[in-house]
């Protein structure tokens, strides 16, 4: 069990890390898109890609897994869970929503203004995730 928990633990912080990091480099492949020459727009573009589909999306889909079967190991259900459960779900629409805006980077549409307000959303449903996780804040009782 311990492993598990490690391997949740590791993956929500590269999920958390992407997620901070890609507003600013989405806005900033987005800013620069219409003054920068083709081959280095490609490549800032592809490099945007990879870390969306190669590194945010495995820790998400590993996080959200592990997460899920350390839940089903412990038998643990609170409403604390339950209101992480919703934040998470929330977390990953945000998450999805920068897959949509490096698509539209790509073709060279503006996203600047979308990244920054997704990434500032973002910002206050990490902390409160962590907070929840760290507090079980007066929620601890089980469910019946």
């Amino acid at each position: 069990m311990p492993w598990l928990k490690v391997l949740h633990i590791s993956a929500v912080i590269l999920w958390c890390g992407a997620l901070l990091y890609l507003p600013l480099a989405t806005a900033a492949a987005s800013r620069a898109a219409g003054r920068r020459p083709a081959a280095l727009g490609e490549r800032q573009d592809e490099i945007l890609r990879a870390l969306f589909i190669w590194v945010a999306t495995p820790a998400a889909l590993l996080a959200i897994g592990s997460g899920t079967l350390i839940f089903v190991v412990q038998g643990t259900l609170g409403l604390w869970l339950l209101a992480k459960l919703v934040l998470v779900g929330l977390l990953a629409l945000g998450h999805a929503s920068f897959g949509l805006l490096i698509l539209r980077v790509e073709r060279g549409q503006s996203a600047r203004r979308a990244a920054l307000l997704v990434g500032a959303l973002l910002l206050p449903l990490l902390l409160a995730i962590a907070w929840l996780v760290l507090r079980k804040p007066g929620l601890s009782g089980a469910l019946p």
